[in-house]
């Protein structure tokens, strides 16, 4: 929120420079986004006024304009604006001037003619052109007949006002409105506050029960008021009205609009006006949207309605959405002669709902969703209803018409002084205590031994005694509480097994030369439902930012192939990425889905780079296995990994590809991603692996223990053999593992041959056995004995032939 300097000024005496106030406020209240002025960069843009102009002889478009700014000669400009018009004070940038966007005015000749300058409209010299009013977005701007030739327009359009940007929490709506800015400042500089928010004129002018007929439902809108006003001129607000709108970031429309946004920037307490005739049976009420149901908004957008939805309806159709916008068809025009004002609060839980729904978040919005003053209504309806007959000449009605109605008082809170300064670590004493809660504007009634605090509701946010200690801490100053221990028994720190899991993970990957790459956890349906071991239903968000994001991932690597595709379309050719996160299950009958620990892997081209003595070797599914092999070791797991060949994945290469088992569980997959899904994806061959983390957390674990180097020479035996195609390294391996006997200690597979002097339907496959005795020398026969054994299984469970 915008809030205006020059403003705050008005009802506090300030003595500090803007950028000061700026960070007291930021120490204080609310963070500060920056200080600024709209005339900031800007320079040599003064007030001119048109003596007369012609036609371009060579563009009938533009017009030969000249210029009076003070000086002795007149100034020739060249302008295209459709507006330009003899005796009008207007915005001329000299030569040499800096505009909006930085830009430097130079003397130029416009198709032959000679042009000094530029005459300039609102955005040109930097309002942003959402907040230029409609009679100016495509001309120049006319000044006030009472500007000075020669000076700086800069005041007269509000643009030295410094504009503090409050970047406002959630827990602070207060800080939503100059009202609550200026009750804040009053107690951080320990000022009396004289803030007028009464009307100034007696209103009651006029009969309203006659006129129109209010009904809430209390669950949507607990207060819910209107007050009528006839014979309203709707015209444009005068310019001081408009600057300060401008100024907020709030386009001017006419005088009935712009009042009903000054009195919200001013109270904080959203308002709207209705043209009554265009009122069904001047009746309003507060309901929820029937399905179906259609209305066209102020922003000219037509917009389906669901039964979650609460609009403002008369008795034939929605005329607003409640606490959002109002509906085009019931504006306020130039034509409209009597107006209804609404004021009321509406829920901010349905309110948040519906915005996000309709993606249409506005000034209103924001107020409802972090609350407002339920016990200023009322008179915020009133003092509106007295600017507009000041500014519009209206008759505003007696009373209000209610469509519904909250008792609403202020919230008393008991607290010992001695708590406050525990928490604290402060020693104040009680009367300290009271001048600062008397400065915030609260009561204070002291009785056994306890302060009973009586808030206003302007303060909504406060509600518990947590809250009077964080006001008490804020106004004291938190520079000024002293820096203290908390005295209570600390114990160490540690990681719980899964998070050392993961934090080993992490660094074992790192070693094999990954690198940690993190992923979005949303993306699209088809994404998500890739790489799936298992069915499940997908996720999906209500109100999705865009449709690449727009449902809960159930698996990682399809984001691994996403930053792949990323860095390969920019010239990286070797990527090897892993990823640790969470992936996201549901069944057909879960409301919130599962959340799931994952680690994948994936590597595109080679891991290492090619140098003088070596060349890089591109991945390949043995490479990728290796490393989730070493990866598996690391975490002692008792029960045997096994890898065993699948078709079952679609995204995933049929002939390269293999289910991870931990004993008889599936907990992964390793293998080649699909050349038709690389395609998809646009990246070169890419070799992946994808694990349950959660399993191997929960799995057991075979504590590690240190294993004595033994003193003694160990044997080997190679063996090679001719087996059946079909026969794989796992069977033969197993066999040789179970049957060799408690001295075999390592079995590696070191060479495969399908080639010339073997038979069709055979390969042979060689194995090298070593045997050790950590307790005497082995002998020959007990490895012959181990080996004949072994062989003996081979031939009776696999028929291999031993070479």
């Amino acid at each position: 929120m915008l809030l205006s300097y020059d403003w705050l000024k008005d009802y506090l005496d300030i003595n500090l420079s803007p950028e000061d106030l700026g960070e007291k406020i930021e120490r204080t209240s609310v963070e500060v986004d920056s200080v600024s002025k709209r005339s900031d960069g800007l320079k040599k843009i003064v007030v001119g006024k048109i003596i007369s102009f012609e036609k371009h002889p060579d563009a009938g478009h533009l017009n030969i304009c000249q210029i009076d700014v003070g000086e002795d000669e007149p100034l020739q400009i060249v302008c295209g604006a459709p507006n330009v018009e003899v005796g009008k004070k207007v915005i001329v940038a000299l030569s040499g001037a800096r505009v909006g966007g930085n830009i430097k005015i130079k003397k130029a000749k416009m198709r032959g003619v000679q042009s000094n300058g530029m005459l300039c409209g609102l955005d040109e010299i930097g309002f942003p052109k959402d907040v230029v009013p409609d009679e100016w977005k495509d001309g120049i701007y006319f000044l006030p007949d009472d500007a000075k030739l020669g000076d700086s327009v800069f005041d007269y359009l509000g643009m030295n006002d410094p504009l503090i940007d409050l970047d406002v929490t959630p827990n602070r709506g207060d800080m939503l409105s100059l009202r609550g800015a200026v009750y804040d400042l009053a107690a951080v500089f320990d000022q009396k506050v004289n803030f007028d928010e009464k009307a100034d004129k007696e209103l009651g002018q006029t009969e309203s029960k006659t006129d129109i007929k209010a009904h809430a439902d209390e669950d949507l809108a607990p207060i819910y008021k209107l007050k009528v006003v006839k014979d309203v001129e709707v015209k444009p607000s005068p310019l001081w009205l408009q600057i300060k709108l401008w100024n907020l970031g709030i386009k001017p429309i006419n005088n009935v609009v712009d009042i009903t946004n000054l009195v919200m920037m001013k109270l904080g307490q959203p308002l709207h006006a209705y043209d009554l005739s265009k009122i069904a049976d001047g009746d309003l009420r507060v309901r929820r949207a029937k399905p179906g149901e259609k209305i066209t908004t102020l922003d000219e957008e037509e917009r389906e309605l669901s039964a979650l939805d609460v609009v403002i309806a008369d008795s034939e159709k929605p005329v607003g959405l409640a606490g959002l916008m109002g509906g085009n068809d019931t504006k306020v025009t130039k034509d409209t002669t009597d107006i209804v004002i609404e004021a009321g609060v509406f829920a901010p839980v349905a309110t948040r709902k519906m915005a996000q729904k309709e993606l249409l978040h506005t000034d209103a919005s924001q107020r409802f969703e972090r609350g407002i003053d339920k016990g200023n209504v009322e008179n915020a309806l009133n003092y509106a209803a007295g600017l507009i007959q000041d500014l519009a000449n209206g008759r505003a009605s007696q009373g209000v018409v209610i469509g519904s109605d909250e008792v609403v008082k202020p919230v008393t809170i008991s607290i010992p002084a001695e708590r406050i300064n525990h928490v604290l670590g402060t020693s104040l004493s009680g009367k300290e205590i009271t001048d600062i809660f008397h400065r915030l504007g609260f009561t204070v009634e002291n009785k056994d031994h306890e302060m009973l605090v009586t808030v206003p509701t302007r303060c909504w946010d406060i509600k518990i005694d947590a809250d009077l200690i964080e006001e008490v801490a804020r106004i004291y100053g938190y520079d000024n509480i002293p820096v203290t221990l908390p005295v209570t028994v600390t114990t160490e720190g540690s990681f719980t097994p899964k998070q050392q899991l993961i934090k080993n993970s992490r660094k074992i990957l790192l070693g094999e030369g990954l690198t940690h790459a993190i992923s979005y956890s949303l993306t699209t349906e088809a994404k998500a439902k890739m790489f799936l071991l298992n069915d499940s239903n997908e996720t999906n968000l209500q109100w999705p930012m865009t449709n690449d994001h727009a449902v809960l991932r159930m698996n990682l690597l399809s984001g691994l192939l996403d930053d792949i595709a990323y860095n390969q379309a920019r010239g990286v050719e070797d990527v090897p990425f892993f990823e640790q996160g969470r992936v996201f299950f549901r069944e057909a009958d879960q409301v919130r889905p599962t959340e799931v620990e994952h680690i994948a892997g994936a590597i595109s081209g080679s891991l290492a780079q090619s140098t003088w003595n070596q060349k890089a070797t591109p991945m390949d599914f043995f490479g990728m296995k290796g490393i989730v092999t070493k990866y598996l070791e690391t975490l002692s797991l008792a029960d045997e990994i096994s890898y065993e060949a699948t078709d079952s994945i679609s995204e995933m290469h049929p002939g390269q590809t293999a289910l991870i088992k931990l004993g008889d569980e599936v907990i992964g997959f390793v293998g080649q991603v699909h050349p038709s899904t690389a395609k998809v994806f646009k990246i070169k061959p890419t070799f992946v692996f994808e694990l349950d983390l959660d399993k191997l957390v929960t799995a057991k674990k075979s504590e590690q223990q240190y294993q004595q180097v033994s003193p003694f020479p160990k044997i080997s035996r190679d063996m090679a053999m001719l087996v059946n195609d079909d026969i794989t390294n796992a069977q033969v391996y197993a066999i040789i593992k179970r049957r060799g006997g408690a001295f075999l200690k390592k079995v590696t597979l070191f060479d495969v041959y399908d080639g010339e002097h073997v038979p069709a339907g055979k390969k042979s496959l060689a194995y090298s056995l070593t045997f050790e005795n950590p307790k005497e020398t082995l002998k020959d026969e007990v490895v012959n004995k181990a080996v004949a054994k072994i062989t003996k299984h081979l031939q009776d469970e696999l028929d291999v032939e031993i070479r």
